[in-house]
């Protein structure tokens, strides 16, 4: 698939801003997180900045942007519409549990009650994002069992390194936080090479015999129907090389996985200032890794459409 950095950001932003805001409503809601009004105001407005700005990025990718509004009316069937109508039905009890919790300073009771609603609106969110791909039959490498959880887990670590970061911002370090930010990193780093080690054995049944019905001998492309490359070229039959895609995925780890653990580590022994400024550069090491991880997991999906043209 073309890795489009819209798609990419999307997909980046969005899975750590609903991280962070399905924590935010959580622990702030149920009083594990002081109602304090600018650390409220940071995490709500980062949060939710993340979000809506990989919400909009995502109708860069868009054929006619302007008509993005006609995605949310096909929810029965599509699971990019049912992420569309997931994220905005989120806003209502995350702006309920951001008046209670930020300007009123207020936790338990009704503002505990819209944090939960809106942590599970988050997950929901992200379930969705991750089906739209899983859902995909074509693409071997997505339709698996490792791309749902992947959305969720990847979520829930970035968001755990951002609201880890914020707290030792504003010197409310928590060492509960902390520790779950630590451990998310090496489960999604687990996860993540139990992904590639999957479809890199991965032994797809589909060929171009049995994509074109022809039965007996080898089926092979004589000639395109066309000259050049068209949009299913283009979009579905991207190819990275194999040295290439070996240097990015280590580069993958470092950021995203091994880089943010050492971090996340040496905070527990280092007073404050040093460990915010420590706890920073991890999130921002993680958001630069993940960027590089999800341009990979696009760019090495393979459509079987290609098989119409010869790829194998």
């Amino acid at each position: 698939m073309h890795p489009a950095f819209s798609v990419v950001f999307f997909t980046t932003a969005t899975g750590a801003g609903y991280g962070l805001l399905a924590l935010l409503g959580l622990l702030g809601g149920l009083g594990f997180i002081p109602a304090d009004f600018w650390l409220g105001l940071a995490g709500m407005a980062l949060a939710l900045g993340l979000i809506v700005a990989g919400l909009l990025s995502s109708t860069g990718h868009l054929g006619r942007p302007e008509r993005a509004w006609r995605a949310f009316s096909q929810w029965r069937s599509s699971w990019l519409s049912r992420e569309g109508v997931a994220s905005v039905a989120t806003f209502i009890p995350a702006g309920l549990f951001g008046i209670g919790w930020v300007f009123l300073g207020k936790s338990g009771g009704w503002v505990a009650v819209a944090g939960l609603l809106t942590a599970t609106g988050a997950a929901v969110t992200v379930c969705t994002t991750g089906m739209i791909y899983a859902s995909l039959k074509p693409i071997a490498q997505w339709h698996s069992r490792y791309t749902l959880p992947a959305y969720l887990i990847f979520s829930a670590m970035t968001g755990g390194v951002l609201l880890n970061a914020l707290l030792q911002g504003f010197a409310m370090g928590s060492a509960a936080v902390l520790t779950g930010a630590l451990l998310a990193t090496p489960a999604g780093w687990g996860w993540k090479l139990a992904t590639w080690r999957y479809n890199d054995r991965l032994e797809i049944p589909t060929t171009a015999n049995t994509a074109t019905g022809l039965a007996g001998g080898t089926v092979t492309s004589i000639e395109w129907p066309h000259t050049e490359e068209n949009y299913l070229l283009k979009e579905m039959g991207f190819r990275v090389a194999r040295k290439h895609s070996a240097k990015l995925r280590l580069i993958a780890q470092a950021l995203a996985f091994a880089a943010p653990a050492a971090l996340l580590a040496i905070v527990f022994f280092l007073p404050w200032p040093l460990g915010a400024i420590v706890s920073v550069l991890a999130a921002v090491a993680q958001l630069a890794g993940m960027l590089v991880e999800r341009w990979l997991f696009f760019a090495e999906a393979k459509h079987t459409v290609t098989l119409y043209y010869g790829r194998q």
